[in-house]
């Protein structure tokens, strides 16, 4: 699903047909994902994180109700102990692992994408800034696993706001 200019500014449900109610009720964990963090979930949980020129990848298993996400600000680094899963590579590297120890099977995982804005006014126009490299990055290592990418709201040049129910697969977004 992509959004259209017009429909920017709304928010918008990317649950593929589950209820556009997403509740954070007390069977369900709330965790806010800062930069450089990712969760992988095989209960309940609704993470909310706020994403710029970064990128999250979402990605769950349809049958088994185990999901995970991540949050990027970078394409592609050296994995270190201080600067880890800031970068995409590494980042999208641990969150198909971390899923893959908690019992996902690789055939069932989809993925939704979301970010990579241009904020910068000055980018803005140009090809290839920050934002697109980091979409970049994932749509090649997510088709690189053989995990189809299901739905996407990348691009454009205002951040979003996002609230990912990884047991589920759903999604909302609301542009900033």
């Amino acid at each position: 699903m992509k959004i259209s200019a017009e429909q920017r500014g709304q928010e918008h449900d990317f649950s593929a047909g589950q209820s556009n109610m997403i509740q954070d009720t007390p069977a369900v964990k709330s965790v806010y994902l800062h930069p450089g963090q990712l969760f992988v979930a095989t209960e309940p949980a609704a993470v909310t994180t706020i994403l710029g020129s970064c990128v999250a990848v979402c990605v769950w298993d349809l049958v088994l109700s185990i999901g995970g996400i991540n949050h990027y600000l970078l394409p592609a680094g050296v994995k270190t102990a201080s600067t880890g899963l800031r970068y995409g590579n590494v980042a999208i590297e641990q969150l198909l692992e971390k899923l893959s120890r908690a019992g996902a099977t690789h055939s069932n995982l989809r993925a939704k994408l979301f970010g990579g804005a241009c904020v910068l006014e000055a980018m803005r126009g140009k090809e290839n800034h920050l934002g697109d490299k980091n979409v970049d990055i994932a749509r090649k290592m997510l088709s690189e696993a053989g995990i189809p990418v299901v739905a996407s709201d990348v691009g454009g040049g205002r951040g979003r706001k996002l609230i990912f129910h990884p047991h589920e697969g759903s999604a909302l977004v609301k542009l900033l």
